[in-house]
């Protein structure tokens, strides 16, 4: 149902499309002979103090958009959604009221979206693409079962060798996956090793945790910063491997520990943190910063690690035990037809027993990730992690570990 029958069926009265602000002040503007931005601007804020869309009553407009944001389910064309709430800022507050989390809608929407937990009660599956050519590897929110369609672009994550880590930085731009951008969201840093990680937000999470300062932080001038540009780096979770050298302990052993996410967080009627906005740290508010790198670098080694010692009320995450199959010759795993290609990189998470966790809930799969053919994988995660959590938790999956394997 189009845009204008939601309306004229609602209502009764017919609205006129074609409304160009733009042409409407240009015309204005070749009539009178005068073509200064200034009196363009102000054509342009008068004709929207006219127009039907300012205008229309609350009751009306929240219908109409209920209409639209239950009729678009899927992308592409849940893009409609998006755009209203475009619109103005009364429009986007109402869409904001209306649109659901994942975990109540199971849709990916606006991009806070993939800083909220997904779904409770099935996985939503997303797929990556890598480019080994310039080290990037990018998220799809998956739009059928063919990993080769063309799903809906949510992250972009690019590999950063450094002396003795590497860095996986994250951003919301295809394009730009840079820390300067204001599309950084966070990143994912490795030992030397390959076998501990940290995921870093670059936007304060809302249980409180500690910034780190990072040495692209010490180099800009505090007045050249925007409010809106993260400012550290914040530990939200720790993915390790066991040293298993030239796989003689068999396939690897993984775990995480979700420093945000309670342990009663899977259990039925457990809740998780969600966030409901970026929320965007100022350089100007937080405390001093070193201007010595080998500082710098002690105080984030420091709250790299996970906020209490005995990771006492968190989440922990462990990988399924795969089962040796004797036709086979191999380890296998049950991903009910999401991976068809062998690879050691190939895992499932579950709840760990740690902190109380019930049998019934450990037999839950979180997040599951694998190989579909060349240089594509699957990527299927729930309730309680959120798709930036998720791609930072495979992308060290396809790290390089000298002492895993």
């Amino acid at each position: 149902m189009s845009f204008r029958s939601i309306i004229l069926e609602r209502k009764g009265f017919e609205v006129k499309f074609g409304y160009s602000m733009r042409s409407r002040s240009q015309s204005q503007g070749d009539d009178d002979g005068i073509g200064h931005d200034n009196s363009n601007r102000l054509m342009v804020v008068d004709g929207l103090k006219q127009s039907c869309w300012a205008n229309m009553p609350p009751e009306l407009l929240r219908d109409v958009l209920m209409r639209i944001e239950a009729s678009e389910v899927s992308w592409p064309p849940r893009k409609h959604v998006v755009a209203c709430a475009g619109v103005c800022r009364s429009w986007r507050q109402i869409m904001k009221e209306i649109v659901k989390s994942p975990q109540l809608s199971a849709k990916l929407t606006f991009p806070i979206s993939l800083k909220q937990p997904g779904p409770r009660d099935s996985l939503l599956q997303c797929y990556i693409k890598r480019n080994r050519s310039n080290q990037t590897y990018y998220l799809y929110l998956g739009l059928s079962q063919a990993s080769n369609d063309d799903g809906k672009f949510l992250l972009a994550a690019r590999k950063c060798r450094r002396a003795t880590h590497t860095d996986y930085i994250i951003s919301l731009n295809y394009d730009d996956v840079s820390r300067g951008s204001s599309t950084y969201i966070g990143k994912l840093r490795s030992n030397f090793l390959g076998t501990k990680f940290t995921v870093y937000d670059a936007h304060p999470p809302i249980y409180g945790a500690k910034v780190t300062k990072s040495r692209s932080t010490r180099l800009v001038s505090l007045k050249q910063v925007s409010p809106r540009v993260p400012a550290g780096n914040y530990p939200i979770a720790h993915v390790s491997y066991d040293l298993n050298v030239l796989g003689s302990r068999g396939p690897r052993i993984m775990q995480c520990v979700m420093d945000a996410i309670p342990a009663s967080a899977v259990e039925p009627g457990g809740v998780a943190p969600t966030q409901t906005q970026f929320l965007h740290s100022r350089i100007d508010t937080s405390p001093s910063i070193p201007f010595f790198r080998s500082k710098s670098t002690r105080m984030e080694n420091l709250l790299s690690v996970p906020l209490t010692c005995q990771n006492e009320g968190m989440l922990v995450l462990r990988n399924k035990s795969p089962r040796w199959h004797e036709n086979l010759q191999c380890w296998c795993l049950n991903f009910n037809g999401r991976v068809t290609v062998a690879s050691v990189k190939n895992f499932q998470l579950v709840a760990s027993p740690k902190n109380g966790v019930s049998e019934q809930a450990q037999e839950n799969v979180i997040l599951q990730f694998g190989k579909v053919g060349k240089d594509v994988f699957t990527m299927d995660y729930q309730y309680p992690i959120s798709a930036f959590e998720a791609f930072a938790i495979c992308l060290s999956s396809f790290d390089t570990k000298i002492a895993c394997e």
